[in-house]
């Protein structure tokens, strides 16, 4: 008679996160996925040390782990750098080939912004923009080439073509950033054939561009912006859990200026050929930035000086965070092609056995310990190689002596899953 496996029909619940910082918004989130998507695990794939913005996370990616097991994820995985520093497509691409190995993940559930009275978009609208942003017709390609021919935006741009094939489509869907990235999640998606559902959850409180605080539900960014302009206050204590809170009060938050120094260093020592090998530098950037380091003194004024509606703040910053760390827009293809492991940095003390157990069924490599990362070859020691090079940095930058590899076994709060 054949043994009765308890592990056969558990199922995961992911979120693609970065936690920066954890705030009373992403506990709703947590919450809401497990009992939306009915999974006997919650699992995060969250961005390490540096994040999408292309600057250093406020905590270390250890402490941020913790804080999303303390508030309820059984288990987190660290996306790996060349994937969490990228642009949306690069960063829901390498997410979602982690995910897709995973047979136990079921769904993918992801924030969303509101549109008009529908609250958060249906899955049917994110997969016909995904699909149609695979398919590329030529009505889209055209509107997309000569928006961009125009001065626009890439963001402006695709909306402009999002539109001229789909007239009916809530402007909103496109506008947001978070359903933009909702729509690259599904389009990795449907590319990889992943076989997990999408999840979209409407946002409580601030939009993600609201960079004000409010009561208790504001916006990371906002978050981030009153610590680093006004530091630690009892506005900022009720925005986010008492163990986000402690943390941050801890941190070293001068830490943006010593990076800003890093950076404008590596940028002042590099080649033309160098900065135009970074991801998403091309039509001669790599000039521009050159000239802009001789004659500003600091990278926040390179990146004001440099910014226009073709490049934003935020993809300056990832070319010159992929400078300074060393790796290439050759890199990330190469890596987004090799097969992907799991570096966990977090695990629920009470159900790590469980959990790990089912992870294995997957066949990927799973760094729980140290030592685990010998056991890597190719391209993906190469990739964890990349990342532990980066940890050491920001340890340097921020001042931190945290562990470079090595999983946290969390004892989640009273009355926490």
């Amino acid at each position: 008679m054949k043994k009765h496996d308890s592990r056969q029909h558990k199922t995961i619940g992911a979120v693609i996160c970065e936690y920066n910082p954890f705030h009373n918004g992403h506990l709703w989130q947590l919450k809401e996925i497990r009992a939306r998507a009915g999974c006997d695990f919650l699992l995060c794939l969250m961005s390490g040390n540096f994040v999408q913005r292309g600057e250093p996370a406020l905590l270390d990616k250890y402490d941020r782990a913790e804080h999303a097991v303390r508030g309820g994820a059984d288990g987190v995985f660290e996306l790996p750098l060349p994937f969490s520093a990228a642009n949306a497509e690069t960063f829901a691409a390498g997410a979602v080939r982690i995910l897709a190995a995973l047979p136990a993940v079921k769904t993918l559930a992801f924030g969303c912004e509101g549109t008009g009275e529908k609250g958060a978009p249906s899955v049917e609208d994110i997969l016909a923009a995904a699909r149609l942003s695979l398919k590329e017709p030529p009505a889209f390609r055209n509107t997309l080439r000569a928006a961009l021919d125009g001065g626009a935006s890439f963001a402006q741009a695709r909306f402009s073509a999002f539109k001229a094939v789909m007239p009916r489509a809530d402007e909103r869907l496109f506008r947001s950033p978070n359903n933009m990235l909702a729509i690259e999640y599904a389009k990795a998606a449907l590319r990889r054939g992943a076989s997990f559902g999408l999840l979209p959850l409407p946002r409580t409180g601030a939009e993600d561009a609201d960079d004000g605080l409010h009561e208790n539900f504001s916006s990371a960014s906002a978050i981030r912006k009153a610590i680093l302009t006004g530091g630690m206050s009892e506005k900022i204590k009720k925005n986010v859990p008492d163990f986000s809170w402690k943390s941050l009060a801890a941190a070293n938050q001068k830490a943006a200026e010593r990076w800003d120094a890093m950076e404008h260093h590596a940028l002042l020592l590099a080649s033309a050929e160098q900065i135009a090998a970074c991801p998403d530098c091309s039509e001669g950037l790599e000039n521009r930035l050159r000239g802009l380091a001789e004659g500003c003194r600091t990278v926040r004024q390179i990146v004001q000086e440099a910014t226009s509606r073709r490049y934003t703040a935020a993809r300056l910053r990832r070319i010159l965070l992929a400078l300074t760390l060393g790796f290439t827009a050759d890199d990330v293809q190469t890596f987004l092609q090799s097969p992907p492991y799991l570096n966990i940095l977090a695990l629920n003390e009470r159900r790590a056995d469980e959990f790990l157990s089912l992870l294995g069924e997957s066949g990927l490599s799973l760094l729980v310990r140290g030592k685990d990362a010998a056991l890597l070859s190719g391209e993906a020691a190469r990739c964890l190689a990349l990342n532990e090079r980066a940890d050491k940095v920001y340890r340097a930058v921020c001042g931190r002596q945290t562990a470079l590899c090595g999983t946290r076994f969390v004892k989640p709060r009273e009355g926490g899953a």
